[in-house]
């Protein structure tokens, strides 16, 4: 019986207010559906751009048993080989007449006197032991040899 009094004489006047008194306080949850999908589309371009990072020059590097080199601060500089004789500074191509000079301004601008030769496996030795010296004549004396890692098979070869 109170109950029926006080919906007739207050009517729906209670609840109105405190509904828009909810209206207008700030929202405080955080609504994260646009951050991960954003951060989705990020991680898609860089596990489709990671792969593309590696030096551009395509070669058949041998395999062999080596460890790898500890890591520089400096960009490594890396010379190529192709498997036609073609040689490259990073991906510029040079010619051999030319190579020595362009080696030694280099060398004037980095700390570090390490350079990394990648040859193609089909080249012959002589082709690879000439261009190494002409990397020691353009100032660079640390060289090291990329290679691919030799599968291990568990035969211990």
């Amino acid at each position: 019986m109170g109950g029926g009094i006080l919906e007739s004489g207050g009517g729906d006047g209670g609840r109105r207010r405190r509904r828009r008194a909810r209206r207008g306080k700030p929202m405080s949850e955080i609504n994260v559906t646009p951050f991960v999908d954003v951060m989705m589309v990020l991680l898609i371009i860089f596990m489709v751009a990671a792969p593309l990072s590696v030096v551009g020059v395509p070669v058949e590097l041998p395999e062999t048993a080596a460890t790898a080199l500890p890591g520089d601060e400096e960009e490594p500089l890396t010379v190529t080989i192709t498997d036609d004789g073609r040689v490259m500074i990073q991906e510029t191509e040079t010619d051999e007449a030319t190579l020595v000079t362009r080696l030694q301004a280099i060398a004037a601008e980095r700390e570090s006197d390490k350079i990394f030769l990648r040859a193609d496996g089909r080249n012959d030795w002589n082709r690879v032991a000439t261009i190494m010296g002409l990397l020691n004549a353009g100032g660079f004396s640390d060289i090291g040899l990329v290679t691919d890692t030799m599968p291990t098979d568990g035969a211990g070869g």
